[in-house]
Protein backbone atom coordinates (compact mmCIF):
# COMPACT_ATOMS: atom_id res chain seq x y z
CA UNK A 1 0.00 0.00 0.00
CA UNK A 2 0.90 3.72 -0.47
CA UNK A 3 0.06 6.73 1.69
CA UNK A 4 -0.64 10.15 0.07
CA UNK A 5 2.12 12.19 -0.84
CA UNK A 6 4.68 9.20 -0.24
CA UNK A 7 3.86 6.91 -3.15
CA UNK A 8 7.72 6.65 -3.77
CA UNK A 9 8.26 4.71 -0.28
CA UNK A 10 6.91 1.04 -1.27
CA UNK A 11 5.30 -0.41 1.98
CA UNK A 12 4.89 -3.53 3.36
CA UNK A 13 1.16 -5.23 3.24
CA UNK A 14 0.39 -6.46 6.91
CA UNK A 15 -0.74 -9.90 5.89
CA UNK A 16 -0.12 -12.43 8.70
CA UNK A 17 0.61 -15.84 7.89
CA UNK A 18 -2.33 -17.05 9.70
CA UNK A 19 -4.79 -16.09 7.02
CA UNK A 20 -2.73 -18.27 4.52
CA UNK A 21 -2.61 -21.50 6.72
CA UNK A 22 -6.35 -21.17 7.83
CA UNK A 23 -7.40 -21.85 4.11
CA UNK A 24 -8.77 -25.76 3.96
CA UNK A 25 -7.26 -25.75 7.55
CA UNK A 26 -9.41 -28.66 8.96
CA UNK A 27 -9.74 -31.34 12.09
CA UNK A 28 -6.72 -33.60 11.09
CA UNK A 29 -4.16 -30.67 10.82
CA UNK A 30 -5.69 -28.57 14.04
CA UNK A 31 -5.41 -32.08 16.26
CA UNK A 32 -1.65 -32.36 14.90
CA UNK A 33 -1.23 -28.61 16.22
CA UNK A 34 -3.03 -28.95 19.03
CA UNK A 35 -0.37 -31.63 20.31
CA UNK A 36 2.68 -29.27 19.18
CA UNK A 37 1.38 -26.24 20.94
CA UNK A 38 0.42 -28.63 24.38
CA UNK A 39 4.29 -29.97 24.07
CA UNK A 40 5.74 -25.93 23.13
CA UNK A 41 3.92 -24.68 26.27
CA UNK A 42 5.11 -27.31 28.95
CA UNK A 43 8.05 -26.64 27.56
CA UNK A 44 8.21 -23.20 28.02
CA UNK A 45 6.62 -22.67 31.13
CA UNK A 46 10.53 -23.10 33.43
CA UNK A 47 12.16 -21.17 30.13
CA UNK A 48 10.07 -18.05 30.83
CA UNK A 49 10.40 -18.17 34.80
CA UNK A 50 14.00 -18.72 34.38
CA UNK A 51 14.45 -16.20 31.89
CA UNK A 52 12.71 -13.17 34.21
CA UNK A 53 14.23 -14.00 37.13
CA UNK A 54 17.44 -13.83 35.43
CA UNK A 55 16.76 -10.89 33.90
CA UNK A 56 16.15 -9.20 37.33
CA UNK A 57 12.55 -9.55 36.64
CA UNK A 58 9.63 -10.97 39.01
CA UNK A 59 8.47 -14.72 37.25
CA UNK A 60 5.18 -13.84 36.08
CA UNK A 61 6.83 -10.86 33.99
CA UNK A 62 8.73 -13.88 31.99
CA UNK A 63 5.11 -15.70 31.99
CA UNK A 64 3.13 -13.57 30.61
CA UNK A 65 5.46 -12.16 28.18
CA UNK A 66 5.40 -15.64 26.54
CA UNK A 67 1.50 -15.98 27.04
CA UNK A 68 0.79 -12.58 25.22
CA UNK A 69 3.49 -11.95 22.96
CA UNK A 70 3.30 -15.26 21.82
CA UNK A 71 0.20 -15.24 20.74
CA UNK A 72 0.38 -12.21 19.59
CA UNK A 73 3.56 -13.64 17.54
CA UNK A 74 1.74 -16.55 15.91
CA UNK A 75 -1.09 -14.76 15.48
CA UNK A 76 0.00 -12.11 13.57
CA UNK A 77 3.78 -13.11 12.31
CA UNK A 78 5.01 -13.93 9.00
CA UNK A 79 6.11 -17.62 10.62
CA UNK A 80 3.98 -20.59 10.47
CA UNK A 81 5.74 -22.20 12.52
CA UNK A 82 7.67 -19.71 15.23
CA UNK A 83 7.49 -19.03 18.60
CA UNK A 84 7.62 -15.69 20.44
CA UNK A 85 8.51 -14.86 23.99
CA UNK A 86 11.29 -14.04 26.14
CA UNK A 87 14.12 -15.50 24.88
CA UNK A 88 18.14 -15.70 26.32
CA UNK A 89 19.86 -13.49 24.28
CA UNK A 90 17.93 -10.75 26.42
CA UNK A 91 18.97 -11.75 29.76
CA UNK A 92 22.24 -9.30 29.52
CA UNK A 93 20.30 -6.37 28.12
CA UNK A 94 17.34 -6.63 30.32
CA UNK A 95 19.55 -6.44 33.47
CA UNK A 96 21.59 -4.48 32.41
CA UNK A 97 18.73 -1.43 31.44
CA UNK A 98 16.62 -2.99 35.09
CA UNK A 99 20.17 -1.57 36.47
CA UNK A 100 20.96 1.67 34.65
CA UNK A 101 17.52 2.77 34.00
CA UNK A 102 14.69 1.00 36.06
CA UNK A 103 11.84 -1.12 35.54
CA UNK A 104 9.45 2.01 34.52
CA UNK A 105 12.22 2.64 31.78
CA UNK A 106 12.44 -0.67 30.66
CA UNK A 107 8.81 -1.05 30.07
CA UNK A 108 8.90 2.33 27.90
CA UNK A 109 11.98 1.18 26.08
CA UNK A 110 10.71 -2.18 25.25
CA UNK A 111 7.13 -0.65 24.25
CA UNK A 112 9.21 2.36 21.64
CA UNK A 113 11.29 -0.77 20.57
CA UNK A 114 8.08 -2.35 19.34
CA UNK A 115 6.94 0.77 17.43
CA UNK A 116 10.70 0.70 16.21
CA UNK A 117 10.30 -2.94 14.93
CA UNK A 118 6.78 -2.24 13.54
CA UNK A 119 8.22 0.64 11.42
CA UNK A 120 11.33 -1.49 10.28
CA UNK A 121 8.53 -4.18 8.59
CA UNK A 122 6.36 -1.55 7.35
CA UNK A 123 9.36 0.21 5.48
CA UNK A 124 10.22 -3.46 3.99
CA UNK A 125 13.61 -3.48 5.94
CA UNK A 126 13.27 -7.22 7.22
CA UNK A 127 15.88 -7.94 4.65
CA UNK A 128 18.55 -5.86 5.82
CA UNK A 129 19.01 -7.59 8.95
CA UNK A 130 20.20 -10.26 6.65
CA UNK A 131 23.28 -8.27 6.12
CA UNK A 132 24.72 -8.87 9.41
CA UNK A 133 27.54 -10.24 8.90
CA UNK A 134 27.58 -14.33 10.55
CA UNK A 135 30.79 -13.52 12.23
CA UNK A 136 29.30 -10.91 14.34
CA UNK A 137 26.15 -12.95 15.17
CA UNK A 138 28.33 -16.27 16.24
CA UNK A 139 30.55 -13.31 18.33
CA UNK A 140 27.86 -12.01 20.04
CA UNK A 141 26.16 -15.20 20.42
CA UNK A 142 28.86 -16.74 22.62
CA UNK A 143 29.29 -13.98 24.20
CA UNK A 144 25.75 -13.70 25.83
CA UNK A 145 26.24 -17.52 26.13
CA UNK A 146 28.95 -16.70 28.53
CA UNK A 147 27.02 -13.60 30.54
CA UNK A 148 23.92 -15.87 30.70
CA UNK A 149 25.91 -18.73 32.33
CA UNK A 150 28.01 -16.10 34.98
CA UNK A 151 24.65 -14.81 36.01
CA UNK A 152 23.51 -18.21 37.12
CA UNK A 153 26.82 -18.85 39.26
CA UNK A 154 25.42 -16.93 42.33
CA UNK A 155 21.43 -19.26 42.27
CA UNK A 156 23.98 -22.46 41.29
CA UNK A 157 26.26 -22.19 44.09
CA UNK A 158 23.20 -20.38 46.72
CA UNK A 159 25.31 -17.55 47.95
CA UNK A 160 23.69 -15.11 49.65
CA UNK A 161 24.59 -12.01 47.38
CA UNK A 162 22.09 -9.24 47.75
CA UNK A 163 22.59 -7.62 44.16
CA UNK A 164 24.72 -9.15 41.39
CA UNK A 165 26.27 -6.40 39.25
CA UNK A 166 25.95 -6.32 35.43
CA UNK A 167 29.06 -6.22 34.56
CA UNK A 168 31.22 -9.33 33.61
CA UNK A 169 33.93 -8.79 35.91
CA UNK A 170 32.20 -7.40 38.91
CA UNK A 171 30.23 -10.49 38.56
CA UNK A 172 33.26 -12.32 39.03
CA UNK A 173 34.69 -10.40 42.14
CA UNK A 174 31.36 -10.38 43.50
CA UNK A 175 30.96 -14.37 42.97
CA UNK A 176 34.80 -14.24 44.96
CA UNK A 177 33.89 -12.72 47.60
CA UNK A 178 31.29 -14.54 49.03
CA UNK A 179 32.45 -17.94 48.44
CA UNK A 180 32.08 -18.72 52.01
CA UNK A 181 28.41 -18.58 51.58
CA UNK A 182 28.40 -21.50 49.81
CA UNK A 183 25.14 -24.12 49.76
CA UNK A 184 26.14 -27.50 48.91
CA UNK A 185 22.44 -28.45 48.55
CA UNK A 186 21.81 -25.78 45.84
CA UNK A 187 24.78 -26.57 44.00
CA UNK A 188 23.87 -30.55 44.13
CA UNK A 189 20.39 -29.56 42.85
CA UNK A 190 22.13 -27.31 39.93
CA UNK A 191 24.50 -30.34 39.18
CA UNK A 192 21.71 -32.84 38.92
CA UNK A 193 20.06 -30.57 36.71
CA UNK A 194 22.34 -29.66 34.25
CA UNK A 195 23.65 -33.61 34.21
CA UNK A 196 20.04 -34.35 33.70
CA UNK A 197 19.27 -32.40 31.03
CA UNK A 198 22.35 -33.47 28.90
CA UNK A 199 21.61 -37.06 29.58
CA UNK A 200 17.54 -37.20 29.52
CA UNK A 201 17.84 -37.19 25.44
CA UNK A 202 20.11 -39.86 25.16
CA UNK A 203 18.43 -42.04 27.42
CA UNK A 204 16.02 -42.34 25.05
CA UNK A 205 18.19 -42.58 21.80
CA UNK A 206 18.09 -46.02 20.46
CA UNK A 207 21.64 -47.07 21.12
CA UNK A 208 20.99 -46.38 24.95
CA UNK A 209 20.75 -49.06 26.85
CA UNK A 210 17.53 -47.77 28.46
CA UNK A 211 16.14 -47.91 25.09
CA UNK A 212 17.46 -51.44 24.65
CA UNK A 213 15.61 -52.77 28.02
CA UNK A 214 12.60 -51.12 27.45
CA UNK A 215 12.88 -52.94 23.61
CA UNK A 216 13.26 -56.26 25.60
CA UNK A 217 10.38 -55.85 27.47
CA UNK A 218 8.09 -54.02 25.13
CA UNK A 219 6.24 -57.82 25.31
CA UNK A 220 4.80 -56.16 28.44
CA UNK A 221 0.81 -54.87 27.84
CA UNK A 222 1.29 -51.14 27.63
CA UNK A 223 4.91 -50.59 27.63
CA UNK A 224 5.41 -49.90 24.09
CA UNK A 225 3.01 -46.40 24.67
CA UNK A 226 4.37 -45.79 27.93
CA UNK A 227 7.69 -45.34 26.76
CA UNK A 228 6.70 -42.99 23.61
CA UNK A 229 4.84 -41.19 25.97
CA UNK A 230 7.74 -40.57 28.68
CA UNK A 231 10.72 -40.17 25.92
CA UNK A 232 9.10 -37.19 24.56
CA UNK A 233 8.42 -35.03 27.78
CA UNK A 234 10.51 -32.41 27.56
CA UNK A 235 13.67 -32.79 29.96
CA UNK A 236 12.99 -29.11 31.75
CA UNK A 237 9.81 -30.22 32.73
CA UNK A 238 10.98 -33.47 33.80
CA UNK A 239 14.16 -31.67 35.56
CA UNK A 240 11.77 -29.12 37.38
CA UNK A 241 9.28 -31.19 38.52
CA UNK A 242 11.62 -34.11 40.15
CA UNK A 243 13.92 -31.59 41.56
CA UNK A 244 11.22 -29.53 43.07
CA UNK A 245 10.10 -32.72 44.83
CA UNK A 246 12.96 -34.19 46.41
CA UNK A 247 13.78 -30.64 47.63
CA UNK A 248 10.16 -30.18 49.29
CA UNK A 249 10.21 -33.63 50.80
CA UNK A 250 13.46 -33.32 51.85
CA UNK A 251 13.08 -29.73 53.06
CA UNK A 252 16.40 -28.84 51.47
CA UNK A 253 17.54 -25.57 52.68
CA UNK A 254 17.56 -23.94 49.14
CA UNK A 255 16.18 -20.52 48.13
CA UNK A 256 12.99 -20.85 46.15
CA UNK A 257 10.70 -18.87 44.17
CA UNK A 258 7.92 -18.14 47.19
CA UNK A 259 11.07 -17.00 49.35
CA UNK A 260 12.69 -14.64 46.93
CA UNK A 261 9.38 -13.24 45.20
CA UNK A 262 6.64 -14.32 47.59
CA UNK A 263 4.88 -16.66 44.59
CA UNK A 264 3.32 -16.29 41.60
CA UNK A 265 0.04 -13.84 41.45
CA UNK A 266 -2.95 -16.45 39.70
CA UNK A 267 -5.11 -13.68 38.09
CA UNK A 268 -4.60 -11.96 34.90
CA UNK A 269 -1.88 -8.92 35.47
CA UNK A 270 -3.59 -5.46 35.52
CA UNK A 271 -3.57 -2.88 32.51
CA UNK A 272 -1.08 0.22 33.93
CA UNK A 273 0.61 2.92 31.32
CA UNK A 274 4.18 3.37 32.06
CA UNK A 275 5.06 7.33 33.25
CA UNK A 276 5.50 8.43 29.51
CA UNK A 277 6.78 11.85 28.48
CA UNK A 278 8.73 12.51 25.43
CA UNK A 279 12.21 13.44 27.76
CA UNK A 280 12.42 9.87 29.04
CA UNK A 281 12.18 8.59 25.57
CA UNK A 282 15.07 10.65 24.02
CA UNK A 283 17.38 9.63 27.13
CA UNK A 284 16.24 5.56 26.61
CA UNK A 285 17.44 5.43 23.15
CA UNK A 286 20.07 3.47 23.65
CA UNK A 287 18.60 1.05 24.86
CA UNK A 288 15.62 1.09 22.97
CA UNK A 289 17.76 0.43 19.72
CA UNK A 290 19.68 -2.84 21.38
CA UNK A 291 16.17 -4.20 22.24
CA UNK A 292 15.09 -3.04 18.86
CA UNK A 293 17.97 -4.64 16.84
CA UNK A 294 18.33 -7.92 19.40
CA UNK A 295 14.96 -8.60 18.74
CA UNK A 296 14.95 -8.00 14.85
CA UNK A 297 18.10 -10.36 14.74
CA UNK A 298 17.16 -13.10 16.61
CA UNK A 299 13.38 -12.91 15.53
CA UNK A 300 14.38 -13.07 11.66
CA UNK A 301 17.80 -15.57 12.60
CA UNK A 302 15.35 -17.85 14.47
CA UNK A 303 12.59 -18.11 11.36
CA UNK A 304 15.44 -18.72 8.96
CA UNK A 305 16.42 -21.77 10.66
CA UNK A 306 12.88 -22.78 11.05
CA UNK A 307 12.40 -22.04 7.22
CA UNK A 308 15.22 -24.87 7.05
CA UNK A 309 13.75 -27.73 9.21
CA UNK A 310 10.14 -27.43 7.85
CA UNK A 311 8.48 -28.07 4.19
CA UNK A 312 5.94 -25.22 5.03
CA UNK A 313 6.31 -21.72 2.74
CA UNK A 314 9.22 -19.52 4.13
CA UNK A 315 8.77 -16.71 6.37
CA UNK A 316 7.95 -13.14 5.27
CA UNK A 317 10.50 -10.85 7.10
CA UNK A 318 9.22 -7.61 6.96
CA UNK A 319 5.35 -9.21 8.00
CA UNK A 320 7.39 -10.81 10.90
CA UNK A 321 8.95 -8.03 12.48
CA UNK A 322 5.35 -6.42 12.65
CA UNK A 323 4.31 -8.79 14.47
CA UNK A 324 7.15 -8.29 16.74
CA UNK A 325 6.34 -4.88 17.05
CA UNK A 326 2.86 -5.51 18.18
CA UNK A 327 3.83 -7.56 20.69
CA UNK A 328 6.70 -5.54 22.11
CA UNK A 329 4.47 -2.58 22.54
CA UNK A 330 1.74 -4.75 24.02
CA UNK A 331 3.34 -6.61 26.83
CA UNK A 332 4.76 -3.31 28.27
CA UNK A 333 1.59 -3.04 29.83
CA UNK A 334 0.71 -5.90 31.12
CA UNK A 335 4.45 -5.62 33.50
CA UNK A 336 6.25 -7.82 30.49
CA UNK A 337 9.47 -7.62 29.03
CA UNK A 338 10.91 -7.75 25.39
CA UNK A 339 9.89 -10.55 23.15
CA UNK A 340 11.46 -11.96 19.87
CA UNK A 341 11.60 -15.59 18.02
CA UNK A 342 13.39 -17.88 20.05
CA UNK A 343 15.19 -20.90 18.52
CA UNK A 344 14.67 -23.73 21.12
CA UNK A 345 10.77 -23.23 21.97
CA UNK A 346 10.55 -23.05 17.58
CA UNK A 347 12.29 -26.07 17.17
CA UNK A 348 10.42 -28.25 19.47
CA UNK A 349 7.57 -26.74 17.96
CA UNK A 350 8.60 -27.98 14.30
CA UNK A 351 9.14 -31.59 15.22
CA UNK A 352 6.01 -31.85 17.07
CA UNK A 353 4.50 -31.69 14.13
CA UNK A 354 3.34 -27.88 14.00
CA UNK A 355 1.50 -27.01 10.66
CA UNK A 356 0.61 -23.45 11.16
CA UNK A 357 0.73 -20.59 13.66
CA UNK A 358 -2.21 -22.06 15.71
CA UNK A 359 0.55 -24.61 17.43
CA UNK A 360 2.05 -21.03 18.79
CA UNK A 361 -1.34 -19.90 19.38
CA UNK A 362 -2.24 -22.89 21.58
CA UNK A 363 1.48 -22.54 23.48
CA UNK A 364 0.36 -19.42 24.54
CA UNK A 365 -3.22 -20.34 25.86
CA UNK A 366 -0.99 -23.54 27.46
CA UNK A 367 0.67 -21.41 29.33
CA UNK A 368 -2.13 -18.94 30.50
CA UNK A 369 -4.37 -22.17 31.48
CA UNK A 370 -0.82 -23.40 33.32
CA UNK A 371 -0.58 -19.87 35.12
CA UNK A 372 -3.89 -19.54 36.24
CA UNK A 373 -4.37 -22.99 37.73
CA UNK A 374 -1.19 -23.82 39.45
CA UNK A 375 0.66 -20.98 39.88
CA UNK A 376 0.85 -21.55 43.86
CA UNK A 377 3.09 -24.97 43.17
CA UNK A 378 5.51 -22.22 41.59
CA UNK A 379 6.27 -21.23 45.50
CA UNK A 380 8.48 -24.12 45.93
CA UNK A 381 10.68 -24.46 42.76
CA UNK A 382 14.46 -23.57 43.70
CA UNK A 383 16.50 -20.82 41.74
CA UNK A 384 19.25 -23.26 41.71
CA UNK A 385 17.15 -26.00 39.59
CA UNK A 386 16.35 -22.91 36.95
CA UNK A 387 20.22 -21.67 37.45
CA UNK A 388 20.89 -25.26 35.96
CA UNK A 389 18.30 -25.07 33.36
CA UNK A 390 19.69 -21.42 32.25
CA UNK A 391 23.38 -22.68 32.37
CA UNK A 392 22.31 -25.50 30.03
CA UNK A 393 20.32 -23.15 28.02
CA UNK A 394 23.34 -20.95 27.40
CA UNK A 395 25.36 -24.18 26.57
CA UNK A 396 23.01 -25.17 23.99
CA UNK A 397 23.10 -21.36 22.88
CA UNK A 398 26.84 -20.85 22.02
CA UNK A 399 28.24 -22.29 18.46
CA UNK A 400 31.51 -23.24 20.74
CA UNK A 401 32.66 -25.08 17.46
CA UNK A 402 33.23 -21.82 15.69
CA UNK A 403 36.86 -21.12 17.88
CA UNK A 404 37.81 -24.61 16.88
CA UNK A 405 37.20 -23.58 13.23
CA UNK A 406 38.62 -20.34 12.91
CA UNK A 407 41.75 -21.50 11.08
CA UNK A 408 40.08 -22.33 8.30
CA UNK A 409 38.65 -18.55 7.98
CA UNK A 410 40.21 -15.11 7.28
CA UNK A 411 41.70 -12.94 9.23
CA UNK A 412 39.13 -10.57 8.90
CA UNK A 413 36.46 -13.16 9.91
CA UNK A 414 39.00 -14.14 12.96
CA UNK A 415 39.01 -10.20 13.68
CA UNK A 416 35.16 -9.29 13.43
CA UNK A 417 33.85 -13.20 15.44
CA UNK A 418 36.24 -12.83 18.39
CA UNK A 419 36.69 -8.79 18.61
CA UNK A 420 32.33 -8.96 18.62
CA UNK A 421 32.97 -12.07 21.31
CA UNK A 422 35.31 -10.32 23.89
CA UNK A 423 33.34 -6.73 23.25
CA UNK A 424 30.03 -8.63 24.24
CA UNK A 425 31.89 -10.45 27.70
CA UNK A 426 33.91 -7.06 28.45
CA UNK A 427 31.52 -4.14 27.94
CA UNK A 428 27.84 -4.82 26.19
CA UNK A 429 26.13 -5.86 23.41
CA UNK A 430 25.28 -2.38 21.95
CA UNK A 431 28.81 -1.60 22.06
CA UNK A 432 29.45 -4.94 19.96
CA UNK A 433 27.02 -4.83 17.88
CA UNK A 434 28.19 -1.01 16.67
CA UNK A 435 31.98 -1.85 16.73
CA UNK A 436 31.11 -4.84 15.00
CA UNK A 437 29.27 -3.45 11.78
CA UNK A 438 31.66 -1.24 11.83
CA UNK A 439 34.69 -3.06 11.70
CA UNK A 440 32.50 -5.21 8.93
CA UNK A 441 32.05 -2.01 6.51
CA UNK A 442 35.66 -1.15 7.21
CA UNK A 443 37.10 -4.56 6.71
CA UNK A 444 34.36 -4.65 3.57
CA UNK A 445 35.76 -1.53 1.91
CA UNK A 446 39.28 -2.83 1.94
CA UNK A 447 38.60 -6.10 0.78
CA UNK A 448 35.99 -4.25 -2.15
CA UNK A 449 38.70 -2.12 -3.00
CA UNK A 450 41.47 -4.63 -3.59
CA UNK A 451 39.67 -5.61 -6.22
CA UNK A 452 39.64 -2.66 -8.46
CA UNK A 453 43.09 -2.37 -10.50
CA UNK A 454 43.97 -0.22 -13.22
CA UNK A 455 46.81 -1.93 -15.90
CA UNK A 456 49.00 0.06 -18.01
CA UNK A 457 48.91 -1.37 -21.63
CA UNK A 458 51.77 -0.87 -23.49
CA UNK A 459 50.87 0.31 -27.21
CA UNK A 460 52.78 1.04 -30.74
CA UNK A 461 51.33 4.83 -30.30
CA UNK A 462 51.51 8.14 -28.21
CA UNK A 463 48.33 6.90 -26.36
CA UNK A 464 48.41 6.08 -22.73
CA UNK A 465 46.10 3.66 -22.63
CA UNK A 466 44.68 1.97 -19.47
CA UNK A 467 42.44 -0.85 -18.58
CA UNK A 468 40.12 -0.59 -15.42
CA UNK A 469 38.93 -3.63 -13.46
CA UNK A 470 35.99 -4.00 -10.88
CA UNK A 471 34.69 -1.26 -9.01
CA UNK A 472 35.91 2.41 -8.97
CA UNK A 473 34.36 3.63 -5.70
CA UNK A 474 35.31 5.81 -2.67
CA UNK A 475 37.39 3.08 -1.09
CA UNK A 476 39.35 2.71 -4.48
CA UNK A 477 39.70 6.11 -5.57
CA UNK A 478 43.60 6.42 -4.83
CA UNK A 479 44.52 3.67 -7.36
CA UNK A 480 43.40 6.44 -9.99
CA UNK A 481 46.40 8.84 -8.49
CA UNK A 482 49.38 6.31 -10.67
CA UNK A 483 47.37 7.57 -14.36
CA UNK A 484 47.62 10.98 -13.00
CA UNK A 485 51.01 10.28 -12.52
CA UNK A 486 52.19 9.19 -15.29
CA UNK A 487 50.14 12.07 -17.02
CA UNK A 488 52.17 15.02 -15.39
CA UNK A 489 55.35 12.98 -16.38
CA UNK A 490 54.35 12.47 -20.03
CA UNK A 491 55.38 15.11 -23.12
CA UNK A 492 53.01 18.16 -23.86
CA UNK A 493 49.46 17.06 -25.27
CA UNK A 494 48.97 13.41 -24.52
CA UNK A 495 45.69 11.38 -25.22
CA UNK A 496 44.85 9.64 -22.62
CA UNK A 497 42.36 6.32 -23.12
CA UNK A 498 40.45 4.48 -20.49
CA UNK A 499 38.94 0.93 -21.37
CA UNK A 500 36.29 0.88 -19.06
CA UNK A 501 34.83 -2.49 -20.32
CA UNK A 502 35.77 -4.63 -17.23
CA UNK A 503 34.50 -1.44 -14.92
CA UNK A 504 30.92 -2.98 -13.25
CA UNK A 505 30.55 -0.12 -11.54
CA UNK A 506 30.89 3.53 -10.96
CA UNK A 507 30.03 5.87 -7.81
CA UNK A 508 30.23 9.53 -7.06
CA UNK A 509 33.87 9.56 -5.45
CA UNK A 510 35.14 7.52 -8.31
CA UNK A 511 33.68 9.90 -10.68
CA UNK A 512 35.49 12.66 -8.94
CA UNK A 513 38.82 11.02 -9.26
CA UNK A 514 37.96 10.72 -13.26
CA UNK A 515 37.32 14.34 -13.53
CA UNK A 516 40.77 15.43 -11.61
CA UNK A 517 42.53 12.88 -14.02
CA UNK A 518 40.49 14.66 -16.77
CA UNK A 519 41.20 18.10 -15.54
CA UNK A 520 45.40 16.88 -15.25
CA UNK A 521 45.02 15.61 -19.07
CA UNK A 522 43.55 19.15 -20.20
CA UNK A 523 46.32 21.03 -18.25
CA UNK A 524 48.78 19.34 -20.38
CA UNK A 525 46.92 20.44 -23.32
CA UNK A 526 45.92 16.62 -24.11
CA UNK A 527 42.55 14.70 -24.47
CA UNK A 528 40.48 11.97 -22.28
CA UNK A 529 38.45 9.08 -23.58
CA UNK A 530 36.66 6.43 -22.05
CA UNK A 531 35.41 3.48 -23.90
CA UNK A 532 33.54 0.31 -23.59
CA UNK A 533 31.67 1.93 -20.65
CA UNK A 534 28.99 -0.50 -18.80
CA UNK A 535 25.04 0.67 -18.48
CA UNK A 536 25.83 1.71 -15.02
CA UNK A 537 29.19 4.25 -15.32
CA UNK A 538 27.65 5.07 -18.46
CA UNK A 539 24.02 6.45 -16.89
CA UNK A 540 26.12 7.93 -13.64
CA UNK A 541 28.22 10.04 -16.31
CA UNK A 542 25.15 10.61 -18.50
CA UNK A 543 23.35 12.61 -15.42
CA UNK A 544 25.94 14.35 -13.74
CA UNK A 545 27.30 15.66 -17.35
CA UNK A 546 31.05 14.37 -17.42
CA UNK A 547 30.04 12.53 -21.14
CA UNK A 548 29.10 16.04 -22.03
CA UNK A 549 32.79 17.43 -20.97
CA UNK A 550 34.52 14.98 -22.52
CA UNK A 551 32.86 15.68 -26.21
CA UNK A 552 33.40 19.13 -25.68
CA UNK A 553 37.14 18.29 -25.25
CA UNK A 554 37.23 16.06 -28.24
CA UNK A 555 37.97 19.50 -30.49
CA UNK A 556 41.56 20.43 -31.35
CA UNK A 557 43.14 22.03 -27.86
CA UNK A 558 46.00 24.25 -28.11
CA UNK A 559 48.72 22.40 -27.17
CA UNK A 560 50.74 24.22 -24.49
CA UNK A 561 53.76 26.17 -25.15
Amino acid sequence: MNLPGVSRIPLARFHPRLLDSLKGYGRERFLTDLGAGLTVGIVALPLAMAFAIASGLKPEAGLWTAIIAGFLISALGGSSVQIGGPAGAFIVIVYGIVERYGLANLLISTACAGLLLFLLGLLRLGTLVRYVPVSIVIGFTNGIAVLIASSQIKDWLGLDIGHMPADFFAQIRTIAQHLSTFNFHAFGLGLACLLGLFLWPRLWSEQSAVHQAIHAALELPGMKRAAKVTARVPGPIVALISLTLFAWVFSLPVETIGKRFGGIPQGVPAFTLPDFSWETVKLLVTPTLTIALLGAIESLLCARVADQLTTLPKHDPNQELMAQGVANFVVPFFGGMPATGTIARTVTNVRSGATSPVAGMVHALTLAAVVLVAAPLALHVPLAVLAGILLFVAWNMGEWHEFARLRQYSNHYRLLMLGTFFLTVVFDLTVAVQVGLVLACALFIRRMSSLFSVERVDGQGPELTYRLYGALFFGAVAKIDSVVQDVEAAPPGPTVVLDAHQLVSLDTSGLDALRQLHKAVLMRGGRLEIRSLQPQPRDLMERTGFDRELAAQRSPAPRAA
